[in-house]
């Protein structure tokens, strides 16, 4: 059938010959029916005609032979991930078939090929592999770090067999993989071999002039540059071991794409680079001497050969903030050609290679902290060949704390454990969080408190009606939403404050009321509001009738200007009683000491805030000479200070007499006929308090009414209040 599996001669040759290579160089760990099973396994499978070859036309199996080959003498892998590369090439990606893989061959090699099935349902999102979230993803998705090394493995592979391919948009795309995604991840394990290949290759099909042109240069010097360097290195090595140095000497010449990307950047042809060979110094020194024996080898290679001054990089004095510490020179050696020399100690090439700096970094791969870490530990892992002992022991918990999710275009993007639908809405732009009422997740619709999981795909539904809700802030996660949806909610107050501020002022006007801004705050305290944009917003939202905030202020206003009638008596409802007693504004042996403690000055209590003995005070001086006593915290003494600042005295009580003042409080509760006696009664049983009056209007269920009390200070007056509000059915009681 056409498309389906089959074999050439050269594939069935090629196959048994590395099928036989492989048992040779793993079969000590191969158990006794692995062998048997594997090609039970192919059989059935090309006889189900499930076995296809790719794009590119490649054999399956021999793919799967060539790769594992790689990964046994390249990378060091053993049994376990052998058979992962060899069973995955026949994989269905049924349960049933994991589950038959880990009967057969162990929980391992069914963890392996089960994160490389998740890292191919990956690559159907279409994502862009060029980020570093991807690297990520990738790695969280891959719980045994088998499986990334087995797809590095199973990349090289691929680049070395499509150089004849016709398929060039395939090409290009895997090969634009290679050199984004799988060749800094080589680099990062110490794969440097494999990482080179991968960019040379890349290079070789994503830029093919370039690459051939610099292979060509090269292979025609290849000879006479290792002769070069050979007579470069022979009278450094003399001076050095005569000098009594302990060292040992690396000659190497930059690989295609290195040089490449040097011609790049420094924007010059072939001939231009100065650094086409590199000599490595390594010295072999006790760490109290090498900083000494660094410089005694720099003064030796620069005795002998014109440095460069401009190229000088001395990392040794202050080294680079990851660590790494080395000192280059680029020097004229013989023939007048740039050669770079770099000089290190073993301590300080071991710290380059595996420690702080660890290679990779020095280049300018970027990476995590903690990533580079755990791939330092695999890499020397692979180094040591403990392939069965450690490898079992790498689980990636790196990324416990975050997750990885696509959007509609595959563009990757990174939130923290817990994150919402409403995290990613802000992620995208204000406007699209602001307005957002869900999303879908893999097709399925969310609400937006929906949390995120690695490798979702997320879309997010908005509605132009929808606004931002304080709640919100406990559904988002990231400090980046927190504080756009501060904003929004910020901005939101404002507008509303603004729009319900206009209407207040407009229904004013149209009752031809005069709107004061001292009596207007004094009525938003007295509705109970602290703060005018919690005020204005409950308007704004309808919580609040602007008719019952002009009635309240007019009910303010002429109580501060003392205008404030007895309510008349209605209906049997309503309460009124007045005492005979008349009222005492003045106080007749209390003492008030005025400004600089001058006593027996002509003074009167305001009316407009009533002090009595125990608050705090100030004096307002009057036109006619005498003092107004005002409370600190009356309605009027804002504008009072502003205004009239300069007539402004202080004033505080000193000496306590028998003086008893009149004070107003406006009880609010539920209608009960038995309250009155209630609040009578708590009145009658306390000493030198005495009642002068009390009005309650009763209406649909609720009263409302002042009550008017002679007593002597503050203490008095806070202790009557306190009980007031113990009695049942009142809801409010406070000072007017």
């Amino acid at each position: 059938m056409d498309g389906n599996f089959f074999f050439t001669d050269i594939e069935r040759r090629e196959t048994i010959r590395i099928f036989k290579q492989l048992k040779d160089a793993v079969g000590d760990t191969l158990h006794s029916d692995d062998e048997k099973k594997i090609i039970e396994n192919f059989r059935n499978t090309f006889e189900n005609g499930q076995l296809h070859r790719d794009v590119f036309g490649l054999n399956p199996v021999l793919s799967a032979m060539q790769t594992a080959l790689i990964a046994v003498e390249e990378i060091g892998l053993r049994r376990d991930g052998i058979l992962a590369i060899l069973l995955d090439a026949t994989s269905t990606n049924e349960p049933e078939y994991t589950e038959w893989v880990k009967k057969c061959f162990g929980e391992t090699v069914a963890t392996i090929i089960n994160g490389l099935q998740r890292i191919q349902q990956l690559y159907k999102k279409s994502p862009v592999v060029e980020s570093e979230n991807f690297r990520n993803l990738l790695l969280s998705f891959a719980e045994d770090m088998r499986v990334i090394l087995i797809m590095i493995a199973d990349r090289v592979n691929l680049m070395r067999q499509i150089k004849d391919t016709t398929e060039v948009e395939a090409q290009r795309r895997v090969s634009e993989e290679a050199a984004y995604l799988y060749a800094p991840l080589a680099h990062k394990l110490g794969l440097y071999k494999l990482k080179s290949e991968l960019e040379d290759l890349s290079l070789k099909y994503l830029e093919h002039d370039v690459y051939y042109m610099i292979k060509e240069k090269l292979n025609a010097t290849k000879k006479s540059r290792d002769a070069y360097i050979e007579r470069f290195i022979s009278p450094v090595r003399q001076r050095l071991e005569e000098s009594g140095l302990h060292f040992h000497m690396k000659g190497r010449t930059k690989s295609i794409h290195s040089i490449w990307q040097k011609m790049k950047k420094q924007q010059c042809g072939f001939e231009g680079i100065y650094d086409l060979f590199a000599i490595r110094i390594i010295i072999d020194s006790p760490i109290e001497k090498e900083k000494m024996q660094c410089w005694q080898a720099f003064s030796i290679v620069t005795d002998m050969y014109q440095p460069n001054p401009k190229r000088l990089r001395d990392w040794l004095s202050v080294p680079k903030s990851n660590g790494y510490e080395s000192l280059h020179i680029t020097v004229l050696g013989p023939e007048n050609k740039w050669v770079e020399v770099q000089i290190r100690t073993e301590r300080m090439d071991e710290i380059a290679e595996r420690g702080l700096a660890a290679h990779w970094r020095y280049k300018g791969v970027k990476g995590e902290t903690g990533l580079d870490e755990w791939l330092s530990n695999i890499r020397s892992a692979l180094e040591v060949g403990d392939d069965l002992q450690v490898m079992d022991q790498f689980k990636l918990d790196l990324y416990e704390d975050e997750v990885f999710v696509f959007t509609p275009k595959g563009d990757l993007l990174k939130f923290p454990k817990g994150a919402t639908i409403l995290d990613f809405a802000y992620h995208i732009h204000s406007g699209v969080g602001n307005t957002c009422i869900g999303g879908r997740v893999n097709g399925k619709v969310v609400p937006i408190r929906e949390q995120l999981h690695s490798g979702d795909t997320v879309e997010i539904m908005t509605q132009s009606n929808q606004k931002p809700k304080q709640d919100w802030l406990n559904i988002v996660k990231t400090s980046r939403a927190k504080s756009k949806l501060r904003l929004a909610l910020k901005e939101a107050r404002q507008k509303d404050g603004i729009y319900a501020k206009e209407m207040l002022e407009r229904k004013f006007r149209n009752k031809k009321i005069e709107l004061v801004e001292s009596t207007m705050a004094h009525t938003m305290k007295k509705m109970g509001f602290k703060v005018a944009s919690d005020f204005y917003k409950q308007i704004a939202d309808e919580k609040l009738d602007p008719n019952d905030v002009i009635e309240k202020y007019i009910e303010v206003r002429d109580f501060d200007l003392n205008l404030n009638a007895p309510a008349p008596i209605r209906s049997a409802e309503e309460f009124n009683y007045e005492h005979p007693t008349e009222e005492m504004t003045k106080g007749n042996d209390d003492v008030l000491v005025i400004d600089r403690n001058l006593k027996g000055i002509d003074f009167s209590l305001a009316p407009c805030c009533r002090p009595i003995y125990g608050d705090p005070v100030f004096g307002f001086v009057t036109i006619n000479g005498g003092i107004k006593v005002h409370r600190i915290d009356c309605p009027n003494a804002p504008e009072l200070r502003r205004r009239f600042g300069y007539r402004i005295v202080k004033a505080r009580w000193s000496g306590k007499g028998a003086s008893q003042y009149s004070i107003t409080l406006r009880i609010i509760g539920n209608d009960d006929i038995g309250i009155v006696n209630n609040i009578t009664s708590i009145i009658s049983k306390e000493e030198k308090i005495m009642m002068r009056s009390i009005n309650i209007d009763s209406h649909d269920g609720l009263f409302s009414g002042n009550l008017v009390v002679m007593l002597e200070d503050t203490s008095k007056l806070e202790a009557l209040i306190k009980k007031l509000r113990t009695v049942k059915g009142v809801k409010q009681v406070e000072r007017l």
